[in-house]
């Protein structure tokens, strides 16, 4: 029997049968990781207009500032939500298909033969991410501490755009934060007969809806760090003015 191409085995890079656009999604993901990472960087490197009065930047949060570091601030505290962010199950999928192409999408061969998994150096220090999360809610309770002081001008109690902008950052990272599945698992994972643990069954309950939206508030909270970091720094500049509500 003769073989019709449909059938045929396809080899070499990204070889596939599909006939869909998959790599919309890598390419997407990976401009969006590529410039978001790179602001980022450059935000850190700048060391400056990182505070406009009660308003402080997410990515110097909390502010450590001593006379031994000779670089910014930044370096000093971007470790810890770096870490958990590197680690997460679902950027794990979006930077192995978008820079790694292993696999670029379901279906498509992967850039390089052989499967390892996580199995090896480094990629098995992807299971420090349990332990990062918890990292990552102290960082909630800084940045919610610095959303807080937001409300507070030198003329007593206010709202100004950046209040609102900095609130609704610290909801999208708490939103991803606790919709983590490392948070998950310490919420219920480890019970064996939920109806002996009531108040702990309820909570994974929770988590587990929220975890649905996972890769949602990934992408949101990601933005949010950056487009309130832009927003404090314009206003830091003099470029545009914080337009006070309340």
């Amino acid at each position: 029997m003769v073989a019709v191409p449909s059938e045929l085995e396809r080899t070499g890079f990204a070889a596939t049968h599909r006939r869909d656009a998959w790599w919309v999604a890598p390419l997407v993901q990976g401009v969006g990781l590529a410039t978001l990472i790179s602001y980022a960087n450059w935000a850190a490197f700048q060391g400056r207009n990182y505070l406009a009065g009660n308003y402080l930047s997410p990515l110097y949060s909390p502010l450590i500032i001593v006379d031994w570091f000779p670089f910014s601030p930044a370096f000093l505290i971007l470790g810890g939500p770096g870490l958990f962010r590197l680690t997460c199950y679902y950027y794990r999928k979006a930077y192995y298909r978008s820079f790694w192409l292993a696999p670029a999408a379901c279906a498509v061969r992967d850039a390089k033969s052989g499967y390892t998994g996580e199995a090896r150096f480094p990629l098995f220090l992807q299971n420090f991410h349990r332990y990062a999360w918890y990292v990552a809610v102290l960082f909630i309770v800084m940045l919610t501490w610095d959303a807080i002081l937001a409300f507070r001008f030198k003329d007593g109690f206010g709202i100004g755009v950046g209040t609102i902008v900095m609130w609704i950052n610290v909801v999208f990272l708490a939103g991803y934060t606790f919709s983590c599945h490392s948070c998950r698992h310490v919420c219920g994972g480890a019970v064996d007969i939920f109806s002996k643990a009531p108040v702990r069954y309820s909570l994974w309950r929770g988590i587990t809806r929220l975890n649905e939206k996972h890769p949602m508030f990934a992408w949101l909270s990601l933005f949010s760090v950056g487009l309130t970091d832009v927003y404090i720094r314009l206003v830091s500049m003099g470029i545009i003015r914080d337009w006070r509500i309340i």
